[in-house]
């Protein structure tokens, strides 16, 4: 199975391995961080078998998230991770996830990985749809998915119990003629 590498300018998104461990641990036992996402802070040892179940799941089995390093290319940190599933039902649309370390934040890194996601998928692996789904407060990220083109098209309320309390999310999506019309002026800010 090919292994997945992603370029950008500044970043290299990559296959998540057990020497990320530090890294990782450090922005997902942040509740700051975990704050809108759909899991909870962890602990060293639940970073650590996070990690290795993951290096089981290789891009493009239908269904199944698969996580990725996001690592600065001029540091060599890691300074997040981001997340692909393809549709159960149809391999031609990925649902996509994004998170960035506290560290890392305003930086403009959530928008280049984002790119880089959208490049991939549709330019190269020619798929037809992405969707993110987003929670109905997470402000920073309902901005980035509109400024990279990113529709909503839904927006389901209290549809979710997560944390403790019931949460609303909103769905956005893109699709690859739409990516198309606007990637080189995304790619571009």
């Amino acid at each position: 199975m090919e292994i997945l590498k992603i370029a950008t300018e500044r970043l290299s998104i990559r296959e998540l391995v057990l020497s990320d461990i530090h890294g990782f641990y450090e922005y997902r036992s942040n509740p700051a961080v975990t704050r809108y996402q759909g899991f909870d802070t962890m602990t060293l040892e639940q970073a650590e078998a996070f990690i290795k179940d993951n290096s089981a799941k290789h891009f493009g089995k239908a269904g199944e998230w698969v996580q990725y390093a996001i690592e600065n290319n001029e540091t060599g940190k890691l300074i997040g991770d981001c997340a692909i599933k393809l549709d159960q039902h149809d391999i031609r649309i990925a649902e996509i996830g994004i998170t960035i370390s506290h560290l890392e934040h305003k930086k403009g890194f959530a928008k280049e990985t984002l790119t880089g996601l959208l490049s991939f998928l549709f330019d190269e692996m020619e798929l037809h749809r992405v969707v993110e789904i987003v929670d109905a407060e997470n402000i920073a990220s309902i901005n980035l998915l509109k400024s990279t083109g990113f529709r909503q098209e839904g927006h389901f309320i209290e549809n979710i119990f997560f944390k403790g309390n019931w949460g609303s999310e909103f769905q956005y999506a893109m699709l690859k003629r739409e990516w198309d019309e606007r990637k080189d002026k995304v790619q571009k800010t």
